[in-house]
């Protein structure tokens, strides 16, 4: 099958692994591969799904693209947006030493728009109050086993398309259960995926407005309206409350101890509108506050 393809010149060298890199759940991650110096990429667009293939030129900075499948055509016209053309830094400051090393290591990353809702929402559903490692095996399970091959690629990349909302919809309960994915979780996945043309309409809201509506459905709070927001969104200012690290790792980075959300909010008021962005820069500064003992177990109560 030959790709459709696409070169696209931005004004700034763009890093597109640094962009994409909280969109890969984990390496294991079926729907994103780095191979052969590109990032591919497995896509439920709106028009279908699609293979997206992207890599770099070292000494233009162009960003080539090729795309394969019914969506083909969407994911090379979003490419600029997916990689964070309309990202507006305009009254970012920065107020702080750490910060300023984080955007000195990292100055051409931007806050991509996803423009995909279920595909930052369904993985944002599953990381609910587990550990990573038992995140990453259930998304990456529920996506072997309910998914599809990526159209236009060999079989040897090993690249899969995630569950249409239909699909999930089909999956019956106890096979959550073997996945690894309590009802809890998997009832608002399920919700979700019953009103999943209503989310991806959120995509024309604003930021408040898109809380609001997925906040709207039992099992979403503030944490994942934000997971999903800054990923699907592009939204700068979605910083994840109630995450078990983030608030730590600000607080550790910015003042040199741990805060709860409570201290969270009021240390990022003077960045309100770039929230997110401070937390990300953070995270690929390396700014983490010391953990100590050893880690949290993953549950085996489950019938993986």
């Amino acid at each position: 099958m030959t790709p459709a393809a696409r070169t696209w010149t931005p004004a700034w060298p763009c890093p597109v692994g640094q962009i994409w890199s909280s969109w890969r759940r984990g390496a294991g991650d079926p729907t994103y591969r780095i191979a052969a110096g590109r990032h591919w990429r497995a896509l439920r667009t709106p028009l279908g799904p699609a293979t997206l293939s992207v890599w770099t030129s070292p000494g233009d900075g162009s960003v080539h693209a090729e795309a394969w499948g019914e969506g083909a055509g969407w994911a090379l016209d979003h490419l600029p947006t997916l990689l964070g053309a309309d990202d507006d830094t305009a009254g970012f400051g920065v107020r702080h030493p750490a910060l300023a090393a984080a955007l000195h290591a990292h100055p051409h990353w931007r806050v991509g728009r996803g423009g995909i809702v279920m595909a930052a929402l369904v993985p944002a559903v599953i990381e609910q109050k587990v550990t990573g490692q038992e995140a990453f095996r259930g998304h990456r399970g529920l996506v072997r086993r309910y998914g599809t091959r990526a159209p236009g690629v060999p079989a040897s990349l090993d690249l899969w398309l995630a569950p249409t909302p239909a699909e999930l919809r089909r999956i019956p309960s106890w096979e959550w259960l073997r996945l690894g994915i309590d009802h809890a979780r998997s009832a608002t996945v399920l919700r979700a995926a019953a009103v999943a043309s209503g989310l991806e309409r959120t995509l024309t809201c604003s930021p408040a407005e898109a809380d609001a509506r997925l906040r709207g459905i039992p099992g979403i709070g503030v944490w994942t309206s934000a997971e999903v927001r800054a990923r699907a969104h592009g939204d700068p200012d979605a910083v994840a409350f109630g995450d078990y690290h983030v608030a730590r790792n600000i607080g550790w980075a910015l003042v040199g101890e741990e805060v709860d959300d409570d201290a969270l909010l009021e240390l990022l008021e003077p960045y309100r509108g770039h929230r997110y962005r401070v937390q990300r820069l953070l995270e690929l500064g390396g700014f983490v506050h010391p953990r100590h003992g050893a880690r949290m177990a993953p549950r085996t109560h489950l019938p993986t």
